[in-house]
């Protein structure tokens, strides 16, 4: 008996020093194996996202600058925007009265003159090149090419017809010409794109 009580008076001492280090480690290998693997997925996923980003030769085409000041009523020029063909004309009085006394109703593509230019330009008619039956480009934005039926621009490759709006008027073309966005920094610079 006397061994009894002396059992049950002797504390009982656990060791808290073996297995709080082994916590220790392996809390140590984990976060280390992650930090690993953190920066090898940084170190993959940089490069991999940065080719996809513009090259410097397509940031450079991503706007086009044009000096207008030059264009004289009833001309036009082409340009080149994101490596497509891009008109620039400005209207004469009479054009832009032509363009204004077409019933909207009777387009295929219906818009007015006013929405296809900007406000306080109405003069000035930037539209991309590009015919939207097939791609081809009309002709009409040179002297002496052939501008169709309406005065605007002509397509020879399937014969439509556009005003000097760019809009539709006859042929297969399902749509005016597109006006891409741009605005005026100046009242003879504007900025395409």
């Amino acid at each position: 008996m006397a061994d009894t009580a002396a059992t049950a008076d002797t504390p009982i001492v656990h060791d808290t020093n073996p297995s709080d280090d082994g916590v220790r480690r392996r809390d140590f290998i984990n976060i280390a194996a992650v930090s690993a693997a953190g920066v090898g997925g940084v170190a993959v996923l940089i490069p991999l996202i940065s080719q996809m980003a513009p090259s410097k030769d397509v940031l450079a085409e991503s706007s086009t600058e044009l000096d207008v000041a030059a264009i004289q009523p009833g001309q036009a020029i082409k340009a080149v925007f994101r490596k497509q063909p891009l008109f620039v004309r400005r209207l004469t009085p009479a054009e832009i009265q032509a363009a204004d006394a077409v019933p909207v109703g009777e387009l295929r593509d219906p818009q007015t003159l006013e929405e296809r230019t900007k406000p306080g330009h109405t003069d000035m008619l930037v539209t991309m090149g590009v015919c939207t039956h097939l791609g081809c480009v009309p002709l009409g934005a040179a002297e002496g090419e052939v501008k169709g039926e309406y005065g605007g621009y002509f397509c020879p490759c399937h014969g439509s017809h556009y005003d000097t709006a760019g809009r539709i008027r006859k042929g297969p073309a399902p749509s005016n010409l597109q006006v891409p966005e741009y605005q005026f920094t100046t009242d003879t610079k504007i900025v395409v794109g």
